[in-house]
């Protein structure tokens, strides 16, 4: 058994990349003022396609999928189908609740649909995690400073002389028991990616805010990756790169795969 944060080790060591393609799929990016549920989903498959060799990862946002009812969850069921075995798949689904409630989302996520992570509210404290976390080759990345503007009125709350996420970070190397426990942390607050590090030695980070939100690449990648693997994630900058055709996303993808590894040389 490997646990999941030494398999994104490998995975991203053997790709030679740190980039995480997002799948935030708006059909208003499409630019069509009607967009059938048939043209999106090419236009996934199209990302997916153009990408899979350079992507160490992949994150869906169920959001974009659970929009279209019923059929939205039989397209996420198709593009997971899609992946190959050599990729890592994050649901990026921000769950959060009671014990029991999160049991049957860890069953949902991981068992049905076959996530090897997904992304986590810790608000709720350590029962809300258990569930995801209990087996070690399922990993899960939990919201510690996130890259929107809003996201100070809480996370950067002071508790004593420090603030809320420097509590989160702390939590979570607790958390850590089975190897499979990382971290989101926002491009957008550069200063925040090297403090957090510093206190959680080891965990991935998942590091989102590159692209369309104007994050800091060289220090994401300088920094997240100090003492422990980071995944730079990109969304709109990459599926509706240029003309949107799969040679303008895969341009697009290998440019930021280019930058990052011109950094880390």
């Amino acid at each position: 058994m490997i646990p999941f944060n030494s398999r994104l080790s490998s995975v991203i060591q053997t790709k030679h990349s740190h980039l995480c393609v997002g799948l935030d799929l708006n059909p208003e990016a499409l630019g069509a003022s009607q967009v059938s549920l048939d043209a999106l989903k090419s236009h996934a498959f199209k990302v997916i396609d153009a990408t899979h060799d350079l992507a160490a990862a992949f994150k869906p946002n169920l959001a974009f999928f659970e929009r279209w009812g019923s059929a939205g969850f039989q397209w996420l069921e198709e593009t997971m189908d899609r992946f190959g075995n050599d990729t890592i798949i994050i649901g990026d689904a921000k769950r959060g609740d009671i014990g029991n409630t999160a049991k049957q989302y860890a069953h949902s996520l991981f068992n049905h649909f076959g996530f090897d992570a997904v992304t986590l509210s810790p608000y709720m404290g350590a029962d809300s995690i258990a569930p995801f976390t209990s087996d070690p080759e399922k990993g899960v990345f939990i919201l510690c400073r996130t890259s929107n503007p809003s996201a100070i009125d809480l996370q950067n709350q002071p508790i004593g002389g420090e603030c809320l996420f420097d509590k989160t970070a702390q939590l979570c190397v607790e958390w850590n028991d089975n190897e499979n426990v990382g971290l989101v942390v926002g491009a957008t607050a550069p200063e925040e990616i090297s403090r957090i590090r510093k206190q959680a030695p080891g965990l991935p980070f998942l590091i989102p805010g590159i692209g369309a939100q104007g994050g800091d690449l060289e220090r994401s990648m300088t920094d997240g990756n100090s003492n422990g693997d980071a995944l730079i994630n990109v969304s709109r900058g990459i599926s509706f790169a240029g003309d949107m055709s799969e040679k303008a996303i895969r341009s697009a993808a290998q440019d930021y795969v280019n930058q990052m590894q011109d950094i880390m040389a």
